[in-house]
C-alpha cells in the first residue's frame, strides 16, 4: 500500500495501536509509523491493555512496583524509537507514577517539546525536572499538579525555559505558591487555576497584581476559601469587586461568577482526569 495513504489511515489510530501492533506488521508498515505527522502529539492516556502494555482505567488500579516502573519506560523507548524525535505535545497518563528517570529519558529523545501535561502522581524530584528542562529549554507550556517545593520548581522553569508563557495548576493554590510563580515566572502570559481550590484573597491579587505581562486568567469551576479579620473561613464561589475589577485589566478574564454554573453543580472532585484534559484556555485543552 502506498506510503501517504497508510500514514493517512494510521492518522486514526490511537499511539498504543501505532507501538504494539501496526508497527510490528512489515518493515513498510513501520517505514509510515514513523512518520513526524504521527508524532506531534504524544498522549499516554490511552486505555488499553494486552499481553505487553498496560495503561490504567482509574486512580486505584496501581500502586508503584517495579514491573509498573518498566512497563513506562518500555513504553518510552518504543515511542521515542519511532517518533525520532519529533514529539512536540507529551501528556502522560493522569494516574501513572512518573519517576525522575522516566521523565529525563523522555527529555533527551524528545528534545522539541513545547508543551507537558504531568500525573497527578510522581515521584519527581526537583533535580530530575531541572535535568529535564535542560533538555527542554524552548518549553513553553506545562500542566503540573501539585509540587512539594514549588519556589524551586518555578525557579528552575524560569532560569532554563526562556520561552515559557502558559502554566496550568492541578494543584490548590496559596499565597506562597502564587510568590513563586510571581517571582520566578514574571512573563508568564497564561495561567489556568481551572477547578481547584483557591486559598484567600490575596492569592488571586498577588496574581493579578504581580503578573505584570499576564494575558489570560481562567479560574472557572474554581472554590475559594477565604479569611476574614477574625480568621473566620469562608468557602465561596463568588469574587469580590476587587479581583473583578483588576481581572478585567486582562485580554481574557475566565471566572464563574454565580451559583448557577452547570458545569459547578456537576464536577466531582474525584473527576481529576476531566478537569486536567479539559480547559476554557483552548491551548491548555488536552
Amino acid at each position: 500500500m502506498d506510503y501517504d495513504i497508510l500514514v493517512k489511515i494510521f492518522m486514526s489510530l490511537n499511539v498504543m495501536d501505532l507501538i504494539s501492533v501496526v508497527s510490528q506488521v512489515c518493515s513498510s508498515w513501520r517505514s509510515a509509523c514513523c512518520d513526524p505527522i504521527l508524532w506531534k502529539k504524544l498522549d499516554l492516556c490511552i486505555q488499553i491493555s494486552d499481553s505487553c502494555i498496560y495503561a490504567p482505567l482509574q486512580s486505584d488500579a496501581w500502586s508503584y512496583s517495579v514491573s509498573n516502573n518498566n512497563r513506562l519506560m518500555n513504553i518510552l523507548k518504543t515511542t521515542s524509537n519511532l517518533s525520532q524525535g519529533n514529539v512536540t505535545c507529551l501528556i502522560f497518563n493522569f494516574f501513572e507514577y512518573v519517576e525522575d528517570e522516566h521523565l529525563v529519558y523522555a527529555a533527551k529523545r524528545n528534545r522539541n517539546l513545547k508543551r507537558l501535561a504531568l500525573p497527578i502522581w510522581s515521584r519527581l524530584t526537583v533535580s530530575g525536572m531541572r535535568k529535564a528542562f535542560k533538555y527542554w529549554k524552548g518549553l513553553e507550556s506545562l500542566t503540573l499538579p501539585d509540587f512539594k517545593s514549588p519556589m524551586k520548581l518555578m525557579k528552575a522553569i524560569g532560569t532554563i525555559c526562556k520561552n515559557f508563557s502558559e502554566l496550568k495548576l492541578t494543584c490548590n493554590l496559596n499565597v506562597d505558591y502564587a510568590n513563586a510563580i510571581v517571582k520566578c515566572l514574571p512573563k508568564l502570559k497564561v495561567l489556568s487555576l481551572r477547578a481547584t481550590i483557591v486559598f484567600n484573597k490575596e492569592t488571586l491579587i498577588c496574581i493579578l497584581d504581580g503578573l505584570k505581562h499576564l494575558e489570560v486568567l481562567n479560574i472557572c469551576h474554581c472554590e475559594f476559601v477565604f479569611r476574614d479579620s477574625t480568621f473566620s473561613t469562608t468557602l465561596c464561589q463568588e469574587l469580590d469587586k476587587t479581583i473583578i475589577e483588576k481581572g478585567s485589566r486582562l485580554r481574557e478574564f475566565l471566572a464563574c461568577q454565580t451559583n448557577s454554573c452547570t458545569i459547578c453543580k456537576s464536577l466531582k472532585h474525584y473527576e481529576f482526569e476531566k478537569v486536567r484534559r479539559e480547559d476554557e484556555v483552548i491551548s491548555l485543552a488536552l
